[in-house]
């Protein structure tokens, strides 16, 4: 390389290094943008399951025929939110034989790859699966294995920005459906202490932003984020953060911990609230989303559903939703895992962030933000 050549490359490297550390010391992790899947782990139909799905539910199978790689490879790919479906398991063997597997059996179609094979589907503990008897192949199994492939990855790109980790806590039974399915167990103030430990026996707490963290001196989380108190870049990178999907359990996570006290995983919580820092506005407004962000708060929202926008390679929503100022934008498709018919959701120059395009916090580079991944 020519010394010149050389020189200009050294100056553009320092010049990437010094907006990375301007980044890091003044802008907040509630002050960038970053693209997410939905239903992250989630491995699609075997071949045979797909088969008899597709003759028998037709429109069922359409709307559940996606599938993602390995959390590892979409972290790769610059996804900086997963989705993780839980069911609690807490005696074993809940979800060890779903009806599917004897269905394809029954119709004499040739055998998929065992499931179960190790026998992880026996022993106690959170399941990771996206509907019951029909819907239960993951990528990683059981919900402790899925988040030691996360902590792997985050140890092995320690300056990485704080990946968001949106559990959904799943519930009931499946209705209208003609043949036998397992009724899950309910959730209760014991069970989610369970995800708390099970969390907390993977990840060590410095390396998970909190609640408590995020609340400092303020009495609530809802004063704390209304006054900007969400932690710098510098203090947020190589942590990961766990946000609660379903609204309808919030009061029950936060029994006997006012304002998530003690607790691991920001609520999906009715704005105002003692606990509210983090809400889904996932057919909200661009208005509505706008207002919030501005508010402070952390929202995610949805640019694509299965089985909708992809196969159409319909941009509208996409496009719209990527004008807001929601800080989590997920989807089915991100750019490393294109829809078949062009359909992709990207930030722009495939950036794994951006400053916010509303806040638009003050010395913010996106240059600065992908430099480090």
């Amino acid at each position: 390389m020519a010394r010149g050549t050389s020189a200009i490359v050294w100056c553009a490297l320092a010049a990437t290094g010094v907006a990375a550390a301007q980044n890091d010391d003044s802008v907040r992790m509630n002050q960038i943008q970053v693209i997410g899947t939905h239903n992250s782990y989630h491995a699609g139909f075997a071949p045979s399951a797909a088969k008899y799905w597709q003759e028998k539910a037709p429109k069922v199978y359409e709307g559940l025929n996606y599938s993602h790689p390995t959390l590892t490879a979409q972290l790769d790919g610059g996804v900086r939110q997963l989705e993780i479906d839980i069911f609690p398991d807490t005696k074993g063997g809940l979800f060890a034989h779903p009806y599917g597997e004897k269905a394809i059996a029954e119709a004499g179609l040739p055998a998929d790859p065992p499931y179960n094979a190790d026998g992880v589907m026996d022993k106690p503990g959170f399941k990771v699966l996206h509907v019951q008897d029909i819907d239960y192949r993951s990528r990683c199994e059981p919900f402790t294995a899925c988040l030691a492939e996360v902590r792997k990855w985050s140890k092995a790109h320690p300056h990485h920005l704080p990946v968001f980790l949106l559990i959904e806590n799943k519930y009931g039974k499946l209705k209208d459906v003609p043949f036998p399915t397992v009724t899950p167990e309910e959730w209760t103030p014991a069970i989610f202490d369970d995800l708390d430990k099970e969390i907390r026996s993977v990840f060590p707490e410095s390396e998970i932003i909190t609640p408590d963290d995020v609340r400092g001196k303020y009495a609530t989380l809802n004063e704390a984020i209304r006054a900007g108190n969400w932690p710098t870049l510098k203090q947020a990178r190589g942590k990961v953060i766990f946000l609660l999907d379903q609204r309808r359990y919030e009061s029950m996570y936060t029994e006997g911990h006012p304002a998530l006290q003690g607790r691991i995983l920001f609520t999906n919580a009715v704005p105002g609230a003692p606990d509210a820092a983090f809400t889904e506005e996932n057919d909200g407004t661009p208005e509505e989303i706008d207002a919030l962000v501005k508010q402070g708060y952390l929202v995610r929202t949805r640019s694509d559903e299965p089985g909708r926008e992809a196969p159409k390679n319909d941009t509208s929503r996409r496009d719209v939703v990527l004008k807001t100022g929601a800080q989590i934008i997920s989807t089915d498709y991100p750019a490393a895992e294109k829809h078949a018919s062009g359909y992709e959701v990207e930030l722009p120059g495939n950036a794994v962030a951006r400053c916010n395009p509303v806040l638009q916090p003050a010395g913010c580079t996106d240059s600065g933000l992908a430099a480090k991944k």
